[in-house]
Formats: C-alpha cells, sequence, structure tokens
C-alpha cells in the first residue's frame, strides 16, 4: 500500500457501531406480552429481563402498529411494566445427532434427564426443508408395527402417516409402546405433548422400557408448559425425525397428540386477537396442521422415510370434531380405538370397520386385500344381527354370510386381541388372518340312544 492511498484510508469516516436495539414491556394480558421499540419479525426470538440476573425467552407472535406481540416460552412470575426486552434474531438452533438416542428433551432441546448436557456436533434450524410433492418416493414397501391387526388389516406403509383416534383412557399410549417395542425401524422419535406430566415417566419406564429407548429420542412438553412450548416440542421431535431421514435412517414418528398441538395454537390465536371459527378454533390451527403432518414421509431419494403415527383426541368420543376431522383429510388413514371394545376387556380396542389404511390397496398382494375385505364384510355382517343373535331370535340359515359370521367369531376376536408384551411379524400376521377366516362347523348334536 504506497502512502496515498494509505492517507485516504485514514482521513476516510470511521463506521459508527451500529446500536442494539431493545424493547420495553407496556402491557401483560393472560399469556400475551406487549412490547414496543423493537425491530423483530415473526418468529424471532427476544429474551425478556426480569431483573439484572434472571430473564425468559419469548418469541414474537404478531404485531399491531408500534406494538410487538410476544409469546412467553416459560412462566412470567416476577415481570414488571416497563421490563426490557432484547432481541435475539432468528429463532434458535435445536440439537440433533446420535447423541439424542436415549435422551429425553423438552421442547427447546434441554435435557430433562439426569445424564448431564447432550454434547451434541450438531445444530439445525427448527424449520425444516420443503419437499417437493412430485419428487417423493412413493409408499410402496409395508412395515411391520407388531400388532397383529394393523399389520393383517389395516397395513402400514413405509413413510405413511396415520392417525390413532380415540377419548380419553382408551389404550393410545399404550398401543404406541406396544409399536415403538416391535415396530422395524432404525430410530424412534417419540413426542409426548401436553399430556399429565405423570404420564411422561410412565411411559418411558412401562411401555416405552430400556429397550425401547435405547434406540428412541423423546420429545416432552407436559400440560403445564406453556402453548408455546408446546408448540416447539410438536415442531421439535418432527424436525429431529427429518434429521435421521435425510441420513437414509428409516424413523418412527410417533407424537402424542396431534389435538394437544392443535390446542396450543389456538391458545395462541385467541391471545394475540385472531377470531375463533369453527368450535372455538382459528383459522390458523387448520393452517397448521397440514405444515406439520406433511413435514412426515419418504424423502425424494426412498432410502429415508418418516412413517409417523399421531393421536387424535376426540373429546367425548365425537369422531366429528373439528381437529378430528380435518386430520382425517390429511392424513393417509386412521386407526380408531373404541371405548366399547376397551370397557369389555379387548385390546387392542381397535374397531376394524371405523379403520382404513389408505396405502394397504398398493403394499399388500391380492389374496391378502381380499381377505382383509372379507374379515370386514363378517365384522359387519355381525354387527348388523348381533342384537337379534344375542336374544336368540337370528335363524340359522337366514342369510349365509351371518351363519358364517358366528360360527368365524370366535377365532376373529382372538386374531383381533393381543398382549401388551407380544409381537407378531407380518408373515405370521397373515396367517393368522387366514386362519381366522375358516369357518368353524356347527356341531351337530348325537342321536338319543334308544
Amino acid at each position: 500500500m504506497n502512502l496515498l492511498e494509505r492517507m485516504q484510508k485514514l482521513s476516510s469516516p470511521l463506521s459508527p457501531p451500529v446500536p442494539k436495539i431493545e424493547g420495553y414491556i407496556v402491557r401483560l394480558i393472560g399469556m400475551t406480552i406487549e412490547a414496543r421499540g423493537l425491530e423483530v419479525a415473526i418468529g424471532d426470538n427476544c429474551r425478556i429481563m426480569l431483573d439484572e440476573e434472571d430473564s425468559i425467552e419469548a418469541e414474537v407472535v404478531g404485531f399491531s402498529g408500534d406494538s410487538i406481540f410476544l409469546m412467553p416460552l416459560h412462566p412470567v412470575e416476577g415481570l414488571v411494566a416497563g421490563a426490557r426486552v432484547l432481541p435475539l434474531g432468528a429463532a434458535r438452533m435445536v440439537p440433533v445427532g446420535n447423541e439424542l438416542l436415549g435422551r429425553v428433551i423438552n421442547g427447546i432441546g434441554e435435557p430433562l434427564d439426569s445424564l448431564g448436557p447432550l454434547n451434541v456436533k450438531h445444530r439445525v434450524s427448527l424449520a425444516g426443508e420443503t419437499i417437493n410433492p412430485l419428487d417423493r418416493h412413493p409408499i410402496s414397501e409395508p412395515l411391520n408395527v407388531g400388532i397383529r391387526a394393523i399389520n393383517a388389516l389395516l397395513t402400514v406403509g413405509k413413510g405413511q402417516r396415520i392417525g390413532l383416534f380415540a377419548g380419553s383412557g382408551v389404550g393410545k399410549s399404550v398401543l404406541l409402546g406396544m409399536m415403538t417395542r416391535s415396530t422395524d425401524a432404525d430410530i424412534t422419535v417419540v413426542g409426548l405433548i401436553g399430556e399429565r406430566g405423570r404420564e411422561v415417566k410412565e411411559f418411558i419406564e412401562h411401555n416405552l422400557g430400556a429397550e425401547g429407548l435405547a434406540k428412541s429420542v423423546v420429545v416432552a412438553s407436559p400440560a403445564d408448559d406453556s402453548p408455546l412450548m408446546r408448540l416447539r416440542a410438536s415442531q421439535l421431535c418432527t424436525r429431529i425425525a427429518e434429521y435421521y431421514r435425510s441420513q437414509g435412517k428409516s424413523v418412527l414418528l410417533l407424537v402424542d397428540s396431534l389435538t394437544r398441538y392443535a390446542q396450543a395454537q389456538r391458545e395462541i390465536a385467541l391471545a394475540i386477537g385472531e377470531p375463533p371459527a369453527t368450535k372455538g378454533y382459528p383459522p390458523s390451527v387448520f393452517s397448521k396442521l397440514p405444515k406439520l403432518v406433511e413435514r412426515a414421509g419418504n424423502d425424494a431419494t426412498g432410502k429415508g422415510s418418516i412413517t409417523a403415527f399421531y393421536t387424535v383426541l376426540t373429546e367425548g368420543d365425537d369422531q366429528q370434531d373439528p381437529i378430528a376431522d380435518a386430520a382425517r383429510a390429511i392424513l393417509d388413514g386412521h386407526i380408531v380405538l373404541s371405548r366399547t371394545l376397551a370397557e369389555q376387556g379387548h385390546y387392542p380396542a381397535i374397531d376394524v370397520e371405523a379403520s382404513i389404511s389408505r396405502a394397504m390397496p398398493q403394499i399388500v398382494d391380492e389374496t391378502q386385500l381380499a381377505a382383509a375385505m372379507r374379515f370386514r364384510q363378517l365384522m359387519s355382517k355381525f354387527s348388523q344381527n348381533e342384537d337379534l343373535i344375542s336374544i336368540g331370535a337370528y335363524v340359522a340359515g337366514s342369510d349365509p354370510d351371518t351363519d358364517t359370521a358366528i360360527s368365524s367369531m370366535p377365532t376373529m376376536r382372538k386374531f383381533l386381541q393381543q398382549g401388551l408384551r407380544e409381537s407378531v411379524g407380518m408373515r405370521e400376521s397373515q396367517q393368522w388372518l387366514y386362519t381366522a377366516l375358516q369357518p368353524v362347523e356347527p356341531v351337530v348334536p348325537a342321536p338319543a340312544a334308544k
């Protein structure tokens, strides 16, 4: 550098440092914090200073004029008017990698177990990559989930998205635990969203077990967490599953429950003033459901896949609940659990007639498909005439299909029931199905001795 260039550089005006713009709290209504003086975008993170040492994290969820609406991740005890708000920029990066296997974390990737820090090597954005629908690999390979009735009658394919529809206390979590231990998947990601805190430990110890936890990542956000934390936990478990899929892994994603995710979004939307639409659910709820669900499935290469099971809580066993109805439309099938069957001690309490797998015709052979349809027909015939049969008013020979259903019903019911620790493979499930359809010959009484 010559003397002239050096003099020009020294004489050029220095760039003043960009001041860090801070805001302040002006109002708190319910769960919504209103701040002013900030220049932030939707989805950005902020830190609210409670005092010189303590602070809470919040996310920008809306704005109106000069006012910015924030939703906190943690309780807001100690918050005062005029508290400083520091912008942190875009949403935080979340941990991914094999270091998460066997661990239990919360909605922002912090460990909940007592196994120390995560020490992950990779962190990614919470927002996943969108796959062109024309680039997705089709569902072409069946997936063994270890449940006889599902394998044979409601066959699930790799990359399929299935809903488990049921009221409270019918056995959704138990069925998820059975599938976690038995499904032929490389990695299992479990999202426990908005459930009772007691159920988190019970699911891990009793339903998942040490063997299931060893190949699983559990993301837990119980009911007493803030709605934003529950929302992030749902997105985090999906993001972790996407990471493993990008590594060519076959991933089983279990989210319990999709209804709690929708309710968390409803709480946030109503708090910032969005008008309710269907049964108190704002329109944003129904736009966020497909954005979450569509992230599961096969990738473009066909090597990695996310097979997802979402539990849907039907309030009062109402299958026309708005969330249940919306979920049915965007999922690749649904498995309905019946309270009547559960009360009879019939587990898993799968209502075969009300359930369907939309991918099944493309992934099973014609023999199994025909057998599954025949099984449904016989179940339907028996249900239609059950009252007449129970009171002895049905006359044998009136309908051949009903006669076959009556003779086969004991075997068919045995086929549908399964022990909690029992795991049945795909081929064995098919053999059970064919055996269950073989009618039992009626017992003809011996002639009386003369």
